[in-house]
């Protein structure tokens, strides 16, 4: 009876299972026998590609809960493995960050973004080293992290508080003018000015970047299996991310050569950065500093200071409204610490706990990017036990850590209270890592710290933020990318008829 049976199917057919069988052994035979498990099968070609879910969270956590600190996937011809928990990210990205400090060289982005592996956060090695220092020592002469930068931020702040005040109360998606809003701090670094919330040039560029960053992910497949670019009609929308991220540069592009020829304009990380390029030069100093990077580390801090805070602020506004009892505890608190004839200052930060505590309770529970960035192994190297071969994709599970019961017991209740001690006093937990950890740590956390605390405590005192229409609050949902960010949204920014002084 078996006999017949198989003699009914095709010599094709079998032919065509065997070699799927050969090459799956194949596929295996080579792989290190001390990986992290993995969830099932690769198969050839595309490894486990054909257990992924569009939106992977939800899935990864599932894995998580089976395997524990890590586990391995292959994607496409890319061996992979994703590190889940505080201690095994602190053991790879921390305690052997030389190691693990590397971007990728290859994949879609790569291959057809001008100077993709130029600039601060896709670069690797001693050009990765010198764009950072360099980077970060012209970004604190210009005040990040002191008070002379909160005192400009400040200034922006108030410009759009007052845009703000123009909607009158009534339903407005505000995310546009916060993206231009908090895009002008690090415009006002790096290009010296700000731009205008109503230049249309202006917010075409934004809405390019929010689609960018979006439409990433979409295309995420392209990197494992190059031969799908091939296919018509550009079914992963590939030709338009490329176009988008093509403006942003050539933006950067344009300014710079506008900065370059206006002798007025040189208080700005441009004219810093090329007259460390020349000073360099001047002293016979071996130097990776050059144009080409400058195009490409003006881009990063472009993207980057531009979508991450902005994204955060719009989880704050939307948490609110599902939570208006936290509103009314951080509006009491300014009321009693600062009062209402003047705006906060970043001098109230140690004053205003309650709601330092919810802008760290909203980084934890957006997990604004929940897989980090990704990082490659530069050599053989053992994590948790596991040996991660050279050349190993290595995804930093932010969200496992930002999630993980055992650190925070209700880690889907949105709880401010949990970062604050039985004295009142705010609770640092290192577990915290929304800007993640290690060499690769996020070059803005402090410009991103004083910027949510500046914003959110001036909307909370000016106004009460309520959903658009009664009893009818937008679902707190995701667009899943890269930056993850809620859908949009409507709100009413009602005045509280305060004499703040703005």
């Amino acid at each position: 009876m078996v006999f017949e049976l198989l003699s009914d199917v095709g010599t094709t057919t079998w032919l065509t299972v065997l070699l799927v069988l050969v090459l799956s052994w194949y596929w295996t035979a080579g792989q290190s026998k001390n990986l992290p498990p993995s969830p099932g099968i690769a198969l050839p070609f595309i490894g486990h590609m054909y257990l992924l879910e569009k939106n992977p969270r939800k899935q990864f956590e599932r894995w998580v809960k089976r395997f524990g600190p890590a586990f391995s996937l292959r994607f496409g011809m890319n061996q992979v493995v994703v590190l889940n928990t505080y201690d095994v990210l602190k053991e790879a990205l921390v305690k052997q960050g030389d190691h693990f400090s590397d971007r990728p060289s290859t994949g879609f982005i790569a291959a057809n973004v001008p100077l993709h592996s130029k600039g601060v956060i896709s670069s690797s090695g001693a050009n990765w080293k010198e764009q950072r220092t360099t980077s970060l020592a012209i970004l604190r002469n210009f005040g990040m992290g002191k008070n002379i930068l909160a005192e400009k931020i400040s200034v922006e702040v108030s410009k759009y508080i007052e845009a703000v005040s123009e909607s009158g109360g009534k339903p407005t998606d505000i995310r546009t003018l916060t993206n231009i809003s908090v895009s002008n701090i690090i415009c006002s670094i790096i290009f010296g000015k700000r731009f205008e919330f109503d230049d249309p040039k202006f917010i075409e560029l934004i809405k390019a970047l929010n689609l960018a960053i979006a439409s990433v992910s979409g295309t995420s497949l392209l990197n494992f299996l190059p031969a799908l670019r091939l296919l018509p009609f550009d079914p992963f929308k590939s030709k338009q991310l490329i176009a988008r991220l093509t403006a942003t540069q050539n933006f950067a592009k344009k300014m710079i050569d506008e900065i370059k020829h206006d002798s007025t304009n040189t208080k700005n990380f441009i004219a810093a950065y090329i007259n460390e390029m020349k000073e360099k030069e001047k002293r016979g100093e071996s130097t990776l500093l050059d144009e080409t990077n400058l195009v490409r580390v003006i881009d990063n801090l472009f993207a980057a200071g531009t979508e991450t805070t902005s994204t955060t602020i719009l989880w704050s506004l939307l948490f609110v409204l599902h939570n208006p009892e936290v509103q009314k505890k951080i509006y009491l608190e300014i009321l009693e610490e600062v009062g209402v004839n003047r705006a906060p200052t970043i001098q109230d930060r140690p004053k205003l706990k309650y709601l330092t505590a919810f802008i760290m309770e909203t980084q934890r529970m957006a997990s604004l990017v929940p897989f980090s960035l990704i990082h490659v192994c530069n050599q053989d190297e053992t994590v948790a036990g596991y040996t991660i071969p050279k050349g190993t994709q290595v995804f930093p599970n932010l969200d496992a850590v930002l999630m993980d019961e055992k650190i925070w017991g209700d880690p889907r209740n949105f709880r401010p209270e949990r970062f604050i001690d039985e004295q009142g006093n705010i609770k640092n937990r290192e577990e915290l890592i929304p800007f993640s950890i290690g060499r690769r740590v996020c070059l803005g956390e402090s410009l991103a710290k004083m910027e949510l605390f500046l914003y959110l405590s001036s909307l909370f005192q000016r106004f009460e933020i309520l959903p658009a229409k009664d009893n009818s609050i937008p679902l707190i949902k995701e667009t899943f990318a890269i930056v993850v960010s809620p859908p949009p949204f409507e709100i009413r920014c009602v005045e509280r008829h305060l004499n703040v002084n703005t």
